[in-house]
């Protein structure tokens, strides 16, 4: 079995709160608190969950746009956290971000075509007419028109803006996109377009996609597999298909049965679930579900579950499994 394009391990990031005229930290806020997952290449993670849970946090952190308090994170073999500025720079090119707001990413000063010739300015690929020549095509690739790079982000519509910055981040050829919430500004009709768009080019380039979302059926429709998190923790990955038949943790039981069915004779009972997401600032002890989990035991109270690998090949953090998982694969 060959090795993971990238690999995440107890990745973690504390925002400490200072109060006071000396700024004294008095507590901490836990954004993303000791996750863990692989993604191999030519295939599709989607990473579900509720807002504020830190899936964005995460993904910026595998480029390095926000440090990480304490993890790794490896990606071909190299070790991201360790590399310089100018390492990081280079390996940049391999690993590109498609953001949420298609408009507050896209500098209104330049117009379309500077925009998605920068990336080959920065790492020096081509010359003036080469570069030239590329923004023309990747424009026509993501179904707009050459002479649109002359014009400037304003004069596009939300779905248009969007296909600039995915023009954008193919640009240098990346081997991994990190997409986050790509279409959860536009409009339901060009989400499709957009993820359709985004499919037709893994499959065209064989890209490798981390996907970041909250709309569990944008998720399933792109996704080879799924993880799902919760204060800032992962606590199921499972392939896409198992996971919406079959959810198994009691989270990710809720997420599903939120989600529409257009079938009338299909009446799934919704769980509602009892109170609000804890602060990130104060998480519970033990596992951070066990407050509003239905089948919360005392040890859930007192002992963090950490994930393992169940006999169908997906990984869980519940301690309702303890006694059939087949093994402990935490760090993982």
């Amino acid at each position: 079995m060959t090795d993971p394009l990238l690999k995440v391990e107890n990745l973690k990031k504390y925002y400490p709160v200072k109060n006071g005229i000396l700024g004294k930290v008095t507590e901490t806020v836990r954004a993303v608190d000791g996750v863990s997952f692989s993604v191999n290449e030519g295939e599709t993670l989607g990473i579900v969950g509720e807002s504020g849970c830190g899936k964005s946090t995460t993904g910026r952190m595998i480029m390095r746009l926000i440090e990480p308090t304490e993890g790794k994170v490896t990606f071909e073999g190299k070790e991201v956290l360790n590399l310089s500025r100018q390492e990081m720079r280079r390996l940049r090119k391999d690993i590109q971000m498609i953001f949420q707001d298609p408009y507050a990413s896209l500098n209104p000063r330049h117009t379309v075509g500077r925009i998605i010739e920068e990336p080959m300015i920065v790492h020096r690929l081509g010359n003036r007419k080469e570069r030239k020549q590329r923004v023309e095509e990747l424009l026509e690739l993501v179904g707009l028109s050459a002479y649109h790079a002359k014009r400037y982000p304003h004069q596009f519509s939300g779905g248009q803006r969007q296909r600039i910055g995915i023009a954008r981040a193919l640009a240098v050829r990346p081997k991994l996109i990190i997409a986050d919430e790509p279409v959860s500004a536009l409009d339901v009709s060009v989400q499709s377009q957009v993820l359709n768009l985004l499919q037709d080019l893994q499959e065209k380039f064989h890209l490798t996609y981390i996907f970041i979302a909250h709309d569990l059926s944008v998720v399933r429709h792109i996704s080879n597999r799924v993880g799902v998190m919760y204060l800032g923790k992962m606590v199921e990955i499972s392939d896409s298909e198992t996971l919406y038949e079959h959810p198994q943790h009691p989270y990710t039981k809720a997420l599903m049965s939120a989600v529409p069915i257009p079938d009338p004779d299909n009446k799934t009972e919704r769980i509602i679930l009892p109170g609000d997401v804890p602060s990130p600032a104060h998480p519970p002890e033990g596992c951070t579900f066990h407050d509003r989990c239905p089948f919360a035991m005392d040890i859930c109270k007192m002992e963090r579950p950490r994930l393992k690998k169940m006999e169908d090949g997906r990984l869980v953090a519940c301690h309702l499994f303890d006694d059939r998982q087949t093994a402990d694969v935490a760090g993982q």
